[in-house]
């Protein structure tokens, strides 16, 4: 019974197909939109997803400054208020796994005929572990290293391949940095762009020590601008973060009530923000495109009331040779259903699609899912069902002889 139903619908649809595309046109363009918005979202979760893996887990990080001299504050980052003794006072902290003190600056390096400019880190070997950071080739330079101040350097996929190409291995080459050799011991696995945007393979780390005495100069020995601070845990952060502050501020003899020269900030805190924000803005594109599938909706029901009108005196005539009131009312709604699943599958096909050609023309990342598509599918069911019933209704409760009477 159900199939020769199904093949009525099938009769009824092909017998008015310019109606029943357009019908089906207002559910392709919804599920559709909505399948493409859902890819989008995803792909921009993933892509913050991915940025905050590349960071570390669980991190802070410590600046130098701001301090305050005869009333004059300088940015963040530019007095040399940290030292390498504050990072070894901050790793006997409880709840505190790692901490790599940091300087950072730019510079020239040379290989051969190529040369390229680059962000240069010098940093300690638990900086690697910090940030989580493999080694691609090579190895990873030492505290012997440190202790001497050795000229090797671990070099980014970004620096590698503009410096060395795709021909030569970088590793135990001699490159010039600020003029100065450095032997290349290791390429660091790429990581990709940070939250800011920022290529994070378009670096080179050497010791601190070496950075400190042979590149950049120190002013203030042992001085560092920042400090990289590894929680034990998600839930040790609130701690860890509030000893730090008091630490820091009790060795640098800071009075209650002043500003502290140094400023405390919490990785994991914004990267989470930014993922939140990233997945409101994927449920808005959702909603947004969701509209359309209540238009759709109310297509089918416009479509399914004219369809009922015109087929008043065939119902009157199934009404008379014994079909049920339940059989009319499962006849309009199986219309209904088919309309909405094979527009619902079009428009599966047209998001899908559609994401992919968004991902290809903008490089956007859009990533289509199971669950995307089968929220789709279970939406459009629902609202050909849902839309669909008032028009079926009405029709099962047609009166026979009125519906006979019917010109």
């Amino acid at each position: 019974m159900f199939t020769a139903m199904l093949g009525e619908a099938w009769h009824a649809m092909g017998a008015n197909r310019m109606r029943t595309f357009l019908t089906m046109l207002g559910m392709m363009i919804g599920v559709g939109a909505v399948v493409m918005m859902m890819a989008i979202g995803e792909g921009a979760q993933q892509s913050i997803k991915k940025s905050i893996s590349s960071m570390g887990s669980n991190l802070f990080i410590v600046l130098s400054g701001p301090p305050n001299t005869a009333g004059a504050r300088s940015a963040t980052g530019n007095a040399l208020s940290l030292n390498v003794k504050d990072a070894d006072a901050i790793a006997e902290l409880d709840g505190v796994a790692g901490v790599a003190p940091t300087t950072m600056g730019s510079a020239q390096v040379i290989y051969a005929g190529n040369n390229w400019n680059t962000s240069i880190i010098g940093t300690t070997p638990s900086y690697m572990e910090i940030r989580d950071w493999v080694i691609d080739d090579g190895y990873v330079f030492s505290n012997s290293d440190m202790r001497s101040a050795t000229r090797v350097a671990l070099i980014g996929k970004t620096v590698a391949d503009n410096l060395f190409g795709d021909d030569t291995d970088p590793v135990g080459k001699t490159i010039r940095i600020k003029q100065s050799p450095f032997l290349v011991v290791g390429v660091l696995n790429p990581k990709g762009q940070s939250l800011d945007g920022r290529d994070q393979d378009d670096t080179i780390i050497v010791p601190l020590t070496t950075a400190q005495r042979k590149l950049f100069g120190n002013q203030v020995p042992g001085s560092v601008r920042m400090m990289m601070v590894q929680a034990e845990s998600d839930k040790a952060m609130p701690q860890a973060e509030e000893d730090i502050n008091n630490l820091l501020r009790q060795r640098h003899n800071i009075r209650e009530g002043s500003d502290s020269d140094f400023s405390v900030r919490n990785l994991t805190a914004i990267a989470n923000t930014a993922a939140e924000t990233t997945r409101t803005m994927a449920l808005l594109l959702g909603a947004i495109a969701s509209i359309s599938l209540l238009v759709g909706g109310i297509g089918i029901m416009n479509i399914m009331l004219v369809s009922v009108t015109e087929r008043t005196r065939e119902i009157g005539i199934r009404m008379a040779i014994g079909a049920r009131e339940r059989d009319i009312l499962l006849q309009f709604l199986l219309e209904a259903f088919v309309i909405s699943i094979v527009g619902c599958v079009i428009g599966i096909l047209i998001g899908v699609g559609g994401a992919m050609l968004v991902k290809s023309f903008t490089g956007t990342d859009a990533v289509v899912t199971t669950q995307s598509i089968t929220l789709a599918f279970a939406v459009a069911a629902s609202v050909g069902i849902f839309f669909g019933f008032y028009p079926a209704r009405k029709a099962a409760r047609l009166n026979p002889i009125e519906a006979l009477r019917y010109q």
